[in-house]
């Protein structure tokens, strides 16, 4: 039993420290705009902030690699960010496909370079 309780520890302190913190916000901002008109001018203002911060997120992974992704060539991360958009944008602006398609043309391309 000891053992069970000495391996489970990090998950449980992961999910303590982690996950409950973060989903009490998620709830109540949840329970804080019900009501909220969702074409509303503050509304909009933070779905543009939102975007504009992951658009730079993005940018910094891809300019200046961190890891593994360092060793794969400039272009072809600006080849696999360019491909997700179009990806996005050509499936229905599905961010799942995005990312799919963008990992594709990473990793292949990682491949036929030999990397």
């Amino acid at each position: 039993m000891t053992a069970l309780v000495g391996d489970l520890w990090f998950y449980v302190l992961l999910v303590l420290a982690g996950f409950l913190p973060n989903e009490i916000w998620r709830w109540l901002g949840l329970v804080a705009s019900r009501g909220i008109d969702e074409d509303s001018e503050i509304l909009v203002w933070v779905r543009a902030v939102a975007t504009a911060i992951l658009a730079a997120v993005i940018a910094k992974l891809t300019i200046f690699a961190p890891g593994s992704l360092a060793t794969i060539p400039l272009w072809l991360r600006l080849l696999g960010v360019a491909a997700g958009f179009a990806g996005f944008l050509a499936i229905r602006r599905s961010i799942f496909a995005g990312v799919v398609i963008a990992e594709i043309v990473l990793i292949g391309g990682a491949l036929l370079i030999g990397l």
